[in-house]
């Protein structure tokens, strides 16, 4: 439902989830602190008492989100190696149709070239929104057809379409690897544990005693910096969505290789 969210540029998402926490960190300030404080004002130290428990409460939250940023720069940087070797194997597999005798290798080379525009122009657009695309297995299938009939005559021709074989095989599984990551993501449980640990964290500094300027300020800035780091989470989540994406570079390097030739 915050999908609508990567349709920003990234510096409004940033600002908006940075604005979003120090906004609600002030609200609480000037509204829940007074309530919560009715809890802790009269334990002795209680200044004290509040920070051991955020200290400790600040080690697992802080593990988590450590935890969950690896996870999704992970995500984002399995997904761009996907398509790069996605590129990489549709490249060789070029090559090696392109030795194949007429018409053989002008119609294998034409349906490849049709296999990546479609990529780029329509493929692409898709998965920026989250949507699996279908029709690039039609033409994948096509491929494979016309790339089947292929009787090899010679040694050579055996050796050069057994090779064929072997890097559309590899092109395949690049390729699925692509498709399913399209709607990779950090699971939703994980989002709702880092809001709910955010949302602890600004409580339990309300329950500081001190001035309400200085829990603005103070407060401010952490409540920043937190949606700060649910921001960079949320960029790297879902590989295909959003400017900070993966990008369909690899493909179009390749398609203007194939038109130059």
């Amino acid at each position: 439902m915050f999908f609508w969210v990567y349709d920003l540029p990234t510096f409004q998402f940033g600002l908006l989830c940075a604005g979003a926490f120090t906004l609600f960190y002030w609200i609480g300030a000037l509204f829940f602190r007074p309530i919560l404080r009715q809890f802790v004002k009269s334990t002795p130290f209680c200044n004290d008492v509040v920070g051991y428990v955020l200290s400790s409460f600040c080690v697992f939250y802080g593990l988590l989100l450590g935890l969950v940023a690896v996870t999704a720069y992970q995500n984002a940087a399995d997904s761009e190696e996907a398509v790069t070797r996605e590129a990489a194997a549709l490249s060789a597999l070029y090559q090696d149709v392109s030795h194949y005798r007429a018409p053989y290798g002008q119609n294998l080379r034409w349906l490849l070239r049709d296999y990546t525009r479609y990529v780029i122009k329509y493929a692409w657009p898709l998965q920026r929104r989250g949507v699996i695309p279908t029709e690039g297995g039609i033409r994948v299938a096509a491929f494979e057809e016309k790339l089947l009939e292929f009787e090899p005559q010679t040694r050579s021709e055996e050796i050069l379409h057994a090779e064929a074989l072997r890097q559309f095989n590899t092109f395949l599984e690049n390729r699925r690897m692509r498709l399913f990551a399209v709607q990779a993501g950090i699971p939703a449980v994980m989002w709702y544990v880092l809001l709910v640990g955010a949302f602890v964290n600004m409580a339990m500094v309300w329950l500081f005693d001190m001035k309400l300027i200085t829990h603005l300020l103070l407060g401010g800035l952490l409540a920043s910096y937190l949606g700060t780091m649910i921001f960079l989470i949320a960029a790297m989540d879902n590989p295909f969505r959003g400017e900070v994406s993966v990008d369909p570079d690899a493909f179009e390097s390749l398609y203007r290789q194939m038109v130059e030739e």
